[in-house]
């Protein structure tokens, strides 16, 4: 059995009208012989609403409850899509998450899928329906409803291809695939052919918002290729794939960018073992979410300057944090808003010498301060003052022969 899984996201399905125009691709679909299974998201902004009245509800509201409240918006969806193909004359029926049965493991609001029961939707699909399935969640050994964190739906369309077999995992959303860089803060960005799992991870993680981190990381795992393609134009999209896959003579696949940091700096820290998880212990207990971290020792030996990265939202708990800290001692405390990390991203500077140096280089020529440097095997990032964004994607972009 050829089978494709094919998910709409909330842009792809937020109108009455929209979900005409998805009902046409999954008939098109239907006539190249492929057994459909299709994942929805709930329509555009569904999910928020139901966020914002569980917060008017109670500031300390359900887990357990939230999770149901909040999975209702893929139901609707579901229904109305395949209310549509029943419409066009095609055997289609939704499928909420436990009348297959997929279940999951872990807590309430970021539960992980790890079964899907599958005899159900064969049958259905054997007798030429076409199962429309609410993505975003399933239910734990207790029987109750949980969702798997926000994206989750392709996360649900991914775990679906595993355990069915599909030959093909289509992402439909409101953009052609994914970009060298944000289209919006670079009119010079080009669409990407082809990308791999951990470019494509990096990317994610450091704020290109086609797919969710942790989707990526389940295709990755199970070796699920997809592709990623706009619902409102017949084009091809971008495939997301293993490396071996990938014939490409760029060094540098694509560039991401930040808009919403805040820099902190301890001068003068008490150089002992321990001190670093004095500072970040507090502050992950509160949920603040540390970035780029640098450490520099002073030349006695004693004292340490430790910078970091965080959200601006949390600049003023952060400052609360460190200065109650009492198992800290340091000399000055330091704080600058309005940065901004700028990376580049590609499996080719693994063989590729004289990265960093270009990059370094071109900010230089636009005279960019580099404020914080971190490196991983792909990806190197640079903090830099937020007013030079612009500028240093151009540069960037046009350095690494991301225009052509």
């Amino acid at each position: 059995m050829k089978i494709v899984v094919l998910k709409f996201g909330g842009s792809s399905v937020g109108t009455t009208e929209k979900i005409k125009k998805v009902a046409n691709i999954i008939k098109e679909h239907r006539k190249k012989n492929y057994r459909v299974i299709v994942v929805s998201s709930a329509m555009s902004g569904v999910t928020n609403e139901l966020i914002s009245k569980s917060r008017e509800i109670s500031n300390n509201f359900s887990d357990e409850e939230y999770d149901v409240l909040v999975s209702s918006g893929e139901q609707v969806s579901c229904s109305l899509i395949a209310g549509r193909l029943i419409h066009n004359g095609i055997k289609s029926r939704s499928w909420l998450a436990w009348q297959m049965p997929i279940f999951t493991e872990g807590y309430h609001k970021n539960s992980r899928i790890v079964q899907i029961y599958k005899s159900n939707i064969l049958k259905f699909l054997k007798e030429g329906g076409i199962p429309i399935i609410t993505g975003f969640q399933g239910i734990n050994n207790k029987n109750r409803v949980t969702t798997i964190g926000r994206g989750g739906s392709d996360a649900s369309a991914i775990m679906l291809a595993k355990f069915f077999k599909a030959e093909r995992c289509i992402i439909y959303t409101d953009v052609e695939g994914v970009y060298t860089t944000d289209p919006n803060k670079l009119k010079k960005a080009k669409k990407i052919k082809v990308i791999s799992y951990e470019e494509m991870l990096e990317m994610a993680s450091l704020g290109a918002k086609v797919m969710q981190p942790v989707s990526i990381q389940d295709a990755r795992l199970n070796r699920i290729d997809i592709e990623v393609k706009s619902s409102f134009i017949n084009k091809k999209g971008t495939l997301i794939t293993k490396k071996s896959n990938i014939i490409n003579n760029k060094t540098i696949t694509g560039l991401t960018s930040t808009h919403n940091d805040s820099k902190v700096t301890l001068i003068g820290v008490k150089d002992k073992p321990g001190v670093a998880a004095s500072i970040f212990k507090p502050l992950s207990k509160n949920s603040i979410n540390v970035d780029m971290v640098v450490q520099n020792i002073s030349a006695n030996g004693k004292e340490t300057d430790l910078t970091f990265t965080i959200k601006s939202d949390d600049l003023n708990k952060t400052k609360k944090i460190l200065r109650s800290n009492k198992s800290i001692n340091f000399r000055k405390l330091l704080f600058k808003k309005d940065v901004s990390k700028i990376s580049i991203i590609g499996v080719g500077m693994i063989t590729t010498p004289g990265v960093t140096f270009k990059m370094f280089q071109a900010l230089a020529n636009k005279k960019i301060n580099i404020q914080v440097i971190s490196t991983s095997e792909i990806k190197i990032s640079v903090l830099i003052d937020k007013k030079d964004v612009k500028k240093a994607l151009t540069a960037l972009h046009k350095e690494f022969n991301l225009d052509k």
